[in-house]
């Protein structure tokens, strides 16, 4: 798989988001079972897993999907990149000795001594310049490569890079969550930024495996709550659903892999982190790296789908 570059963090152009094996597609797998799936995506060349310390069933416990992480890519730590992140809840004592106590604790799960990304969940009331300045101090010790912020905005992120250069923005982006196109993603190339979109299947709608009928489990399940996967906004959506469809068969591909060439065509930047607990749709994912659209086909694709209506939307200040 060719390599793209998050600053000055070579990753696969396509990544892994590995939540679902601990969070939010309702009941989780065995770990053996996650640890193989996770194992079988490197050994289809991805290099880039993302993960969180709050990533537990129900969010409920902390590191839960960091031990799995850790124990799949062991083996092969210095071929692999892992990002993963941390909440701050609030401002006490030294912003530094708290981001790195978060750090180290992830690093013991994960285990590894160093992080080569190392995110800020979400904005919460410390200013972001002390988090920047804590995690430019962490780099220049080698705890971490690099570091990013998640579900922000340019004036957050221009904040941000003025006091340590950020390598990473993981927003969500898909063809139905578009708002990063505005000024996220210009800001992120013109300041050699990696752009990381998390949910960029739309929780499954772009993938073509969801239809109103479709019902969603009951605990855990943050599909039950993604405004484009109501049953009416389902409905509403099913013209996109049928327009990728349409290139996909062009193109011998899936619905799913021509939305992700769609966003690595169009950006550079952009290394989409799909995630998945199924093994089949994991490798699937992995496969649109390999589906390369011509200008031509972009232009069609593109403009179809400007011209069709989006129902539903989570945006920056959804979960």
């Amino acid at each position: 798989m060719k390599t793209r570059m998050l600053r000055n963090i070579p990753v696969s152009e396509v990544g892994m988001g590995c939540m679902a094996f601990s969070h939010g597609y309702g009941q989780i797998p065995d770990e053996a079972y996650s640890i193989e799936a996770i194992r079988n995506a490197f050994r289809h060349g991805c290099t880039f897993f993302d993960t969180a310390e709050i990533y537990s069933p129900g969010l409920s416990r902390i590191g839960h999907n960091e031990r799995i992480v850790g124990k799949a890519l062991e083996s092969v730590r210095s071929e692999t990149v892992i990002a993963t992140k941390l909440f701050l809840h609030g401002e006490s004592g030294s912003v530094y000795r708290t981001v790195r106590s978060h750090l180290e604790d992830s690093m013991e799960r994960l285990r590894t001594d160093y992080v080569d990304l190392y995110y800020l969940h979400r904005m919460g009331s410390v200013p972001v310049e002390k988090v920047a300045e804590a995690m430019g101090r962490l780099e220049e010790e080698g705890l971490i490569h690099g570091w990013g912020l998640s579900q922000v905005d340019v004036d957050i992120i221009d904040r941000a890079q003025q006091v340590a250069p950020l390598s990473a923005v993981q927003n969500i982006y898909s063809m139905v969550e578009r708002d990063s196109e505005k000024r996220v993603i210009p800001y992120c190339m013109e300041h050699h930024i990696g752009f990381v979109p998390f949910s960029p299947i739309a929780s499954g709608l772009l993938s073509g495996k969801i239809t109103p009928q479709t019902r969603f489990e009951t605990f855990d399940d943050v599909r039950n709550w993604v405004p484009q996967l109501s049953k009416s906004n389902i409905a509403g959506n099913l013209p996109i659903v049928e327009m990728l469809k349409t290139f996909a068969e062009m193109k011998h591909a899936t619905p799913a892999q021509i939305s992700l060439a769609w966003m690595l065509h169009k950006y550079p930047c952009v290394v989409p982190i799909p995630g998945s607990k199924n093994r089949e749709r994991i490798l699937e994912n992995l496969g649109a790296a390999e589906v390369e659209l011509t200008d031509e086909e972009f232009a069609s694709l593109e403009e179809t789908l400007n011209g069709l209506k989006v129902y539903g939307h989570r945006g920056l200040g959804g979960f």
